[in-house]
């Protein structure tokens, strides 16, 4: 059961990505372009997942523990910093670019565009490239004769 609510999660999801149209860059870039034919269907979409997800986030943080799971995962920063600034910039600037992000570019693999897939292998790179950086700093941060001093 708890790999299906996950499932279920990002039917529902993808479905909505595809009704309102979201996975068509010109949507996006529509709703970026303010000083021109400005598209504003982003902005509902917006609104309309944070009425659901806000709530769902308050109940959920009210309950002991989750339905399917031992524990919740939330995250455990909070604090603002460069790798978030920076993930944050290199985001919106790829959105802006192209008029795509993760989830609508996944799912408009469908259409074999050739921009979408240069636009998914490049982010697939990326997450490699994030995630082996990720590693070597923390293997290095583990080695590191101060860690070792200051562990107890």
């Amino acid at each position: 059961m708890w790999i299906i609510a996950p499932l279920v999660c990002g039917l529902i999801f993808g479905a909505g990505l595809l009704i309102s149209g979201m996975v068509q860059p010109t949507k996006v870039l529509g709703f970026l372009d303010i000083f021109g034919a400005w598209d504003p269907s982003l902005a509902v979409v917006m609104a309309a997942a944070l009425a659901v997800s806000v709530p769902g986030f308050m109940l959920a943080n009210q309950r002991p523990r989750p339905w399917l799971a031992k524990q919740y995962f939330w995250p455990s920063k909070s604090e603002i910093d460069l790798p978030l600034v920076a993930g944050a910039a290199m985001f919106g600037i790829g959105w802006g670019l192209v008029g795509l992000c993760p989830g609508p570019a996944l799912e408009s693999l469908a259409t074999l565009s050739p921009g979408v897939i240069v636009f998914v292998v490049a982010m697939a790179i990326g997450m490699a490239l994030h995630e082996v950086s990720q590693k070597s700093r923390l293997t290095a941060q583990r080695n590191s004769p101060l860690a070792s001093a200051t562990d107890g």
